[in-house]
């Protein structure tokens, strides 16, 4: 696979995987690649747990579906990223980005619309949503063959510091260099993101880990194959568009957006 395919290619996989392992070919080839990622003063500040144990994958899988329930059950997680949620094909066309909710449960359907509003999260709760989806996600994760769970060195990693940027681009280097061979591999891989959501949960995913205090815990994905006929989530949604240069490109200055580019490639 060429490199602009994987690049065009690349998806987050909200499906459950196979219950096939990672070979440890694929895993070491992963790591590598990631290792290869640029990095300020070749500091390669970044550092990976690799997890098949089971039991750590279960606790891993509670937590992250019991934050999920806790996250959209209170309505921070709708509050929060609203601003990315789409309803209808011409919206999705029109921003160009954010998340297309072309999917959801049978009872929901007739409110789309209102779905992440406070009179939908009301509903949401009283057809008990929430822990359905928190028991989907619980599954997705424990189902996983494969664990990532990617840390920066805090010596590197100085949160309130300008420079301290260079870690965390090096870390986003190391995990794009991931998800690109995962492409090339035929492996799906997702962000366990919800235990970031609720206070308290990160930390107990720290300990399960075992973090020492000289690294943060910055990101955990879930790794594994793909099955040929993906079921998609109860609530899903579609995000390939992708903003066109003149949205996101300026010419010299923040004042000039680019012209000229929107219908090439």
């Amino acid at each position: 696979m060429e490199l602009l395919d994987a690049i065009r290619r690349r998806r987050t996989t909200n499906g459950p995987f196979l219950p096939d392992p990672v070979s440890p070919e694929h895993q070491r080839l992963l790591v590598e690649v990631a290792g290869r990622a640029p990095s300020q003063l070749n500091s390669q500040p970044w550092r990976f747990v690799l997890v098949e144990d089971r039991s750590t994958i279960e606790r891993v899988a509670a937590i992250s579906g019991e934050s999920m329930t806790t996250a959209m059950s209170n309505g921070t997680f709708f509050e929060r990223y609203k601003r990315y949620f789409r309803f209808s094909a011409a919206e999705m066309a029109q921003q160009r980005s954010g998340m297309l909710f072309d999917k959801l449960p049978a009872p929901l359907r007739p409110f789309t619309g209102q779905v992440f509003t406070r009179r939908g999260q009301k509903l949401m709760n009283a057809l008990r949503v929430p822990q359905t989806l928190g028991e989907e996600n619980r599954k997705l994760v424990a189902g996983s063959p494969l664990l990532l769970a990617a840390l920066l060195d805090k010596a590197e990693h100085r949160p309130g510091e300008l420079s301290a940027f260079y870690s965390l681009f090096s870390l986003g280097a190391a995990v794009e260099n991931i998800w690109l061979t995962t492409t090339q591999l035929g492996l799906g891989i997702q962000f366990v993101s919800f235990p970031m959501e609720v206070p308290g949960a990160w930390e107990r995913i720290e300990a399960l880990l075992e973090v020492p205090d000289d690294l943060d815990l910055m990101a955990v994905y879930r790794i594994g194959h793909v099955p040929p006929d993906q079921r998609r989530p109860a609530i899903d949604w579609s995000s390939s568009e992708r903003r066109a240069p003149s949205q996101y490109v300026y010419r010299e200055t923040c004042a000039t957006p680019q012209t000229g580019w929107d219908d090439e490639g």
